[in-house]
């Protein structure tokens, strides 16, 4: 690796540290300024102001605001989220179970969708022009168009309510042999590979079509190469930057489609954690699964552009 690829890397992974820094504060100032009072809704309506005013102060609600975004600052680099307010409960241990099931949801989401949208959006490529081309560009820009809860509520319809093959919602620790894993997974899969499939076949297909108009493929064209060797050895290693690219952006748009799938599916991941926090005001809760989101993407992101500088023919 030469010295500018260096710079390039570092230069990448301090814009990573500073957009966090960033979203941290926002993320806490957002949560902070919500309406209601979480005291009030923890002790009821009933609550004395004395009450109101010692349960304030216990939780240290009535310190400044900044000395408060620096103490969860500090424990979130350590991996001190706080106690949850609803639950009196560590958020660690309250989210630990969560994220093992959201992590689940969304492993067993990338190995379906990535392989079919990379397949199709390659081959599409090859054949660009054909009725196959068209019917994937077609297929793909009628997905996109349609949202995930749509997509979600329509699973629920036909393939619970009329057909009655798959459980409307899906309870992950109910799995014993592999029918049930299929049974509890094809509608929240099903769903999240829409909304991410379609994005990556474009963005898959724009690429590899991008490399394949290079001068240096046209020549290995006019060498006599096959169509399949133009793409498989000349123009996918070059497009491998670009198409890491779509998967990640691909990928990180699967963390907004999670919170709708969870929500409809009664799926018990960290999604779902934070709807059922925010409806309680539960600061500390939301403000960790928010963070966990907001690490997920940068890395996501952030990964995707160092593959991309590091795969980049013109700074070898």
């Amino acid at each position: 690796m030469n010295r500018h690829v260096l710079n390039l890397v570092l230069a990448r992974l301090m814009i990573a540290v500073i957009t966090l820094l960033i979203v941290s504060f926002t993320v806490f100032a957002a949560t902070v300024l919500l309406p209601g009072d979480v005291v009030e809704v923890l002790l009821g309506q009933a609550a004395t102001p004395e009450a109101v005013a010692g349960l304030r102060a216990a939780m240290h609600l009535d310190d400044p605001a900044i000395w408060r975004f620096i103490q969860w600052l500090g424990g979130i680099f350590t991996g001190d989220f706080g106690i949850s307010y609803a639950n009196n409960m560590p958020v660690a241990d309250l989210i630990g179970p969560r994220l093992a099931n959201s992590l689940k949801l969304a492993g067993i989401t990338t190995l379906v969708s990535v392989p079919v949208a990379l397949t199709l959006g390659i081959t599409a490529a090859m054949w660009r022009g054909s009725w196959f081309d068209r019917s994937v560009t077609i297929l793909s820009i009628g997905i996109v168009s349609v949202p995930e809860f749509m997509v979600a509520t329509s699973a629920v319809l036909v393939f619970a309510v009329y057909l009655k093959w798959l459980p409307a919602l899906s309870f992950a620790n109910e799995i014993h042999t592999f029918g049930q894993l299929l049974r509890v997974y094809a509608m929240p899969v099903i769903t999240l590979s829409f909304v991410i499939s379609a994005q990556m076949i474009r963005m898959t297909r724009a690429a590899v079509i991008d490399t394949l108009n290079t001068p240096y493929v046209e020549m290995a064209l006019l060498k006599g190469a096959s169509r399949k060797r133009l793409v498989l050895k000349h123009a996918l290693p070059n497009a491998l930057g670009p198409i890491v690219n779509a998967v990640a952006l691909s990928l990180s748009y699967l963390l907004g489609g999670v919170i709708i799938v969870e929500t409809i599916f009664n799926y018990p991941g960290v999604a779902k954690l934070m709807v059922d926090a925010v409806s309680t005001r539960d600061l500390p809760l939301i403000q960790t699964c928010a963070m966990l989101f907001c690490i997920v993407y940068l890395f996501l992101i952030t990964t995707a552009d160092i593959i991309a500088i590091l795969s980049n023919p013109r700074l070898r």
